[in-house]
């Protein structure tokens, strides 16, 4: 249960103008180190940001750029794996790094929400917010200050490992399969005859990125009739996550 959570607030709708960011370093299921900082974003604060996390040019006036903020930040994280709340403090990152021309840090990311989503059902299409998540599981916390929010999504995966009984590299795996576990896996399709690939009979096996069915409407779409499982007529095979060596079948990749 080692990992950090990290969270950023911005200054304006710009994602990349962040003027905070807190991070939370668990080890063995607790909290172990805690990080923050404000930053200057070079940006302007609107109101609405304001009103939310109370920040300013006040606030921020002393404050560090980002691109000296960032060797501490990667030093705090080391080789850990990143959790954060949505993909919200991921993609802010990435884009203060572009923004200031720096590399972005190379970490493994963690999506909470995606977690909470596959753990709960009744957060599976709703309700996944890190506030409305928190009350669900009584935990307390300061909303929309970076480091109480980054230790509030550490706490929230802490609490859905318990539950799941799946650890940092199980949950790394399944937040990228669908979130149901009853889904089809006997979806037949009739290829479209002016597809490209008609005449071409796919199956697929495995677990997959995007919903069955999805795949199978895209595989007909260009001509492919989808069969429920490997015949002597499949002719692709269209291979999810297991290992691909114990098929005795071509397999091939479905591009659109």
């Amino acid at each position: 249960m080692n990992f950090v959570a990290i969270d950023v607030e911005t200054a304006n709708a710009d994602m990349a103008s962040i003027c905070q960011i807190g991070a939370a370093k668990f080890i063995n299921g607790s909290i172990a180190a805690e990080w923050k900082a404000y930053i200057n974003p070079k940006d302007y604060f609107d109101a609405i940001n304001i009103s939310i996390h109370g920040i300013d040019e006040h606030t921020i006036k002393d404050a560090s750029f980002f691109p000296d903020l960032l060797p501490a930040i990667m030093e705090f994280v080391g080789d850990s794996v990143v959790v954060t709340h949505t993909h919200f403090d991921r993609v802010a990152i990435h884009q203060a790094a572009r923004k200031h021309q720096i590399p972005a840090p190379a970490w493994t990311w963690l999506d909470s929400a995606r977690v909470v989503r596959r753990t709960w059902p009744e957060f599976a299409s709703s309700g996944y917010g890190l506030s409305n998540v928190c009350k669900a599981l009584d935990i307390s916390f300061q909303h929309h200050d970076a480091l109480e929010d980054a230790k509030a999504a550490g706490q929230v995966l802490l609490k859905a490992m318990i539950e799941s009984q799946f650890d940092i590299e199980g949950w790394l795996t399944r937040v990228n399969r669908p979130i149901g576990t009853a889904e089809s896996t006997t979806i037949k399709r009739d290829g479209n005859p002016n597809g490209l690939l008609f005449g071409e009979v796919i199956v697929f096996t495995g677990s997959l990125e995007i919903p069955r069915r999805e795949a199978a409407d895209m595989a007909a779409k260009i001509g492919c009739t989808v069969g429920q499982g490997v015949t002597k007529k499949t002719t692709i095979l269209v291979v999810g996550d297991q290992d691909v060596t114990k098929s005795n079948v071509n397999y091939a990749i479905l591009a659109d």
